[in-house]
């Protein structure tokens, strides 16, 4: 029996994780949990706590590798905790487990380190619905102690990073496969003016900010990548590992970890984790002629916190398959002076014409290319767009739209949880 001075902590906690709930229902958009359309996923525009935003995902592997998601409202169980609005980008490599596995835990265990424990998680008629167990902090739940932090979204990384290669420890005689799957994992946090982006592996997230002549923006990068082409990551590499004259290696003409992999910050890629999963059964490609005795590659982020100005107007969020075709500054000109609605789409559109220009071919031509083939032209894409309102977000207390929404096709039933 949950009493009253219960309730208030409880209340918030049974509700079910769809995309807008209540009065506060946002239906602009059309479909409230994305369209399908062929090799897009996409949701055209839709509202979150701090502004608009516009979502989608293009298809290039056989097996979609990208997710994401938006969350936006209450970022703990409690009532008295922080409201703000969650991104995720999530880009998978070698197999779609792990990122799946991120678009399920990763915000949940942030939920985790602001307070109450998620106790478990039933999907139902499509509906997730999340109930959760009431546990105090170690010392009792205070205001501070259920603050954003830097350290609650490390934290979240690694818990994450643990709870996979736990999955992995279990399946890796049935599938030992799923030793070298991962994913890049890049997010942002908007919480009380400020806004918190961490990132492992290379995708990227772009600030637009307007200049003071009013007429133009600028493109701010916000996050630090973790891929071998770059010079930087080689020097760290070469720092962690200075017993290893390998440790990158130039390999037809890209540098990769070990030869084997160009980012060196990722979730799972357990085979360059923990030297147990870098041995047969595993496919020879993955494996090290020696043994390793600490990890090759990190699963904590990099995560940079400044505070949000006016003149900020919106947030692009992308894996590297818009970036390998766009600049920061191209990216952002094409928002700035197009309408909202639909505006992912858009940039994703024009990252593939870029790809159709590269292999000198039409971009219809490129269009009907199928999944799988298509990869030789141009990666899973998945961008969000995430438009500021610097009034909602200097407001300290509001009760904006609740909003859950996954991007790429998360099914209950696609990973063993």
């Amino acid at each position: 029996m949950v009493t009253n001075s219960w309730r208030k902590y409880v209340t918030p906690c049974w509700r079910p994780s769809v995309e807008s709930r209540g009065e506060h229902c946002s239906n602009r958009g059309g479909d409230l949990s994305g369209r399908v359309d062929g090799l897009w996923w996409y949701k055209d525009i839709g509202q979150h706590i701090h502004g608009e935003f516009s979502m989608a995902v293009i298809q290039a592997n056989n097996v979609l590798e990208d997710q994401c998601q938006i969350e936006s409202g209450p970022m703990s169980c409690m009532e008295s905790g922080p409201r703000g609005t969650f991104v995720g980008i999530y880009d998978g490599h070698a197999g779609p487990e792990a990122s799946r596995f991120i678009n399920i835990h990763l915000f949940e265990n942030i939920k985790n380190n602001l307070g109450l424990r998620v106790d478990g998680t039933f999907f139902y008629s499509g509906v997730c619905w999340t109930f959760f167990c009431i546990k105090l902090c170690d010392s009792g739940l205070t205001s501070e102690s259920q603050d954003m932090a830097a350290d609650v979204i490390k934290n979240a990384y690694l818990a994450t990073e643990d709870q996979f290669l736990s999955m992995v420890k279990k399946q890796w005689e049935i599938r030992p496969q799923i030793a070298s799957v991962g994913s890049c994992c890049l997010v942002g946090v908007i919480c009380n003016g400020m806004i918190y982006t961490a990132n492992a592996g290379d995708s990227r997230v772009v600030l637009a900010r307007l200049e003071k002549s009013g007429k133009q923006v600028k493109a701010v990068q916000l996050s630090d990548e973790h891929n071998a082409s770059r010079e930087s990551v080689r020097d760290e590499l070469r720092t962690l590992h200075p017993e290893d004259p390998h440790i990158v290696v130039l390999k037809h003409k890209v540098w990769r970890v070990k030869g084997l992999i160009q980012v060196s910050r990722s979730i799972g890629d357990a085979y360059l984790k923990k030297v147990e999963f870098n041995k047969s059964p595993l496919l020879a490609k993955f494996r090290l002629a020696e043994p390793f005795e600490k990890p090759i590659l990190l699963a904590e982020p990099t995560i940079h916190v400044q505070k949000l100005q006016p003149e900020d107007q919106f947030l692009i969020f992308a894996s590297d398959g818009l970036w390998e075709h766009l600049s920061n500054q191209e990216a952002v000109n094409i928002v700035h002076n197009s309408p909202r609605n639909g505006i992912a789409r858009k940039l994703v559109k024009a990252a593939l014409q870029e790809a159709a220009k590269k292999r000198e071919m039409r971009y219809s031509d490129l269009k009907k290319i199928v999944r799988g083939v298509r990869r030789h032209f141009h990666d899973d894409i998945t961008v969000i767009v995430l438009f500021l309102d610097s009034h909602l977000i200097s407001r300290s207390s509001f009760q904006g739209p609740i909003l859950s929404i996954k991007g790429g096709g998360v099914a209950p039933g696609d990973i063993n949880t």
